[in-house]
């Protein structure tokens, strides 16, 4: 046997599992396919994770698809975005074509068209499909702060006004809520609150602030509200025991990036908080397809990195599987990529030194084997992969050069209509669809702030018309001293002068002839006046 025959049948046995898979493709040899070499994924090591990467035009788009197919046929139920608008065909069967039907019989596939059973979802109801929502609440200032850009200190500072609503009993559901909570937090009321938690900066409030306004213009608006989406809807099978694909719509991505690869993390994250833990099992829950990977790590703070690291950690074990999908593994933080089991590498390109050293990193995180990868890697063609996985023991797979297979669903967009009638009729857009807007933050503390400035009020009332009356009081008084008559209070030394009867009776002289002429009356009258 020669070294190329024992090549290809360690590869054969390498694939070749007794547990329940899904078929990936077959394995090249000499550029042509061999059709008794089928390369596999067993279904109990979905939860073990996984990444599809490549450059653009590589056929990464039609192996996620290809795979979320396969997942649904197996009774799993997958979720996965829509990116480029052209996964909604997954829905309906694919046309056949000469050149579909060429590629698939090369390969040794029983091509058969055949569409899943999909339910569309649009973030916040921008686009067609059931409105996605989340409370900011349930959100948390770690995500939220990815979406705004903040830096660790406003982070932090977010963490406290998350506290301090959490502790007052202030559900935060929309934007509003917040930024009245900030606005709060920041005047002479609420910063007696939070005094003895350090307040908040004043200059950070400010940033934190606009860069809502910002994220509002992009139409976050309207995803932060309720009814907020259960993500325990995103498990379901269909009558005929496939699993639901459900499909997240995102029109304008360029325009609002984060709020798209954060709000994937926040359904991960929400996911791990309900489901209980079941531990590895031989077919998942659910799997999880993470497009425009990159969008997710991009600018982001270690604690947020931290949080996706532990939550692909320990999510496996909750039935949930997850597949990254971006242009080159480099894009992936190694905490991450180092969970994960699976890998399909679709071409890689070297234009560049930056991709150079992409591709040698790239080379580097593969086992040994019979290829040059850094060759080979930059000779794929479109729709083949190098492809590593996780045996059912747990153990990786021989590298193998693939040819993927063909979806069975149409590899174009749903028309229009079409989906507009699906997802009209839908039973979670009966449960989704209205918009609602009950009694929160906003509404709380703008009573309380009325009732604040109306007890100001009364007391600045109380004061003025107590300074009025006061001075009412001071006037009266004076007016009162001006018209009451004039009494002197000074007193002199200097008798008063007398009248002239005063003056006779005061005179000794008039006393003496009285007393005369009195002595001869007394004597005439008794008889004893001398005669």
């Amino acid at each position: 046997m020669t070294a190329q025959s024992e090549a290809i049948e360690k590869i054969k046995s390498g694939y070749t599992f007794s547990t329940p898979s899904i078929d990936l493709g077959v394995l090249m040899v000499d550029g042509t396919p061999d059709t008794d070499v089928r390369v596999r994924l067993s279904l109990s090591m979905l939860n073990r994770h996984g990444l599809v990467a490549g450059a653009t035009g590589t056929g990464k788009t039609r192996t996620l698809q290809l795979l979320a197919e396969a997942i649904s046929r197996a009774g799993v139920s997958v979720f996965a975005a829509d990116i480029k608008g052209d996964l909604s065909g997954i829905a309906i069967p694919g046309e056949p074509s000469e050149k579909l039907l060429a590629r698939t019989a090369k390969i040794g596939q029983d091509w058969q068209p055949a569409g899943c059973p999909t339910e569309f979802y649009a973030l916040g109801g921008q686009g067609t499909g059931v409105p996605l929502r989340a409370t900011v609440s349930s959100f948390g200032p770690i995500l939220l702060s990815k979406v705004l850009g903040l830096n660790e200190t406003q982070e932090s500072s977010l963490g406290l006004v998350f506290h301090y609503a959490d502790t007052e009993g202030l559900p935060l559901l929309d934007l509003a809520d917040l930024k009245e909570v900030l606005l709060y937090l920041t005047s002479d009321e609420g910063k007696l609150e939070l005094k003895e938690l350090g307040g908040l900066s004043s200059a950070t409030v400010g940033v934190i602030l606009r860069t809502l306004v910002t994220l509002q213009t992009q139409g976050a608006d309207e995803f932060f509200g309720e009814p907020e989406f259960d993500t325990r809807d995103l498990i379901r099978t269909a009558a005929d025991g496939k699993g639901v694909i459900s499909l997240l719509e995102l029109p304008n991505l360029q325009d609002r990036p984060q709020i798209f690869s954060t709000f994937l993390m926040w359904v991960l994250a929400d996911l791990f908080h309900d489901l209980p833990e079941i531990g590895d099992v031989d077919i998942p829950k659910l799997v999880f397809f993470f497009d425009e990977a990159h969008l997710l790590f991009d600018g982001a703070s270690k604690a947020f990195l931290d949080a996706i690291a532990q939550t692909v950690r320990l999510i496996r074990s909750k039935g949930v599987g997850i597949f990254f999908v971006t242009q080159s593994p480099t894009d992936v933080p190694d905490d991450v990529l180092a969970q994960l089991g699976s890998r399909v590498q679709h071409q890689l390109r070297a234009h560049t030194p930056n991709d150079a050293k992409a591709l040698k990193a790239t080379v580097q995180t593969y086992p040994t084997s019979q290829y040059d990868l850094a060759e080979t890697l930059q000779s794929l063609g479109i729709g083949e992969a190098i492809v590593t996985v996780l045996n059912p023991d747990g153990a990786p797979t021989p590298v193998a050069w693939t040819r993927m297979m063909a979806p069975a669903g149409s590899m174009g967009a749903m028309p229009a209509d079409w989906l507009a009638n699906g997802v009209a009729s839908s039973a979670m857009q009966a449960k989704y669809g209205m918009d609602v807007n009950r009694d929160s933050a906003y509404e709380m503390l703008a009573r309380k702030l009325e009732a604040g400035a109306a007890r100001a009020q009364e007391e600045a009332d109380a004061k003025a018309q107590a300074k009025e009356q006061a001075a009412q009081d001071k006037a009266d008084a004076a007016q009162q001293r001006s018209s009451a008559p004039r009494t002197s209070t000074r007193t002199s030394s200097r008798p008063a002068p007398r009248s002239g009867v005063e003056r006779v009776l005061g005179s000794a002289t008039f006393w003496n002839q009285v007393i005369r002429v009195g002595g001869q009356v007394a004597r005439t009258m008794w008889g004893t006046a001398k005669r």
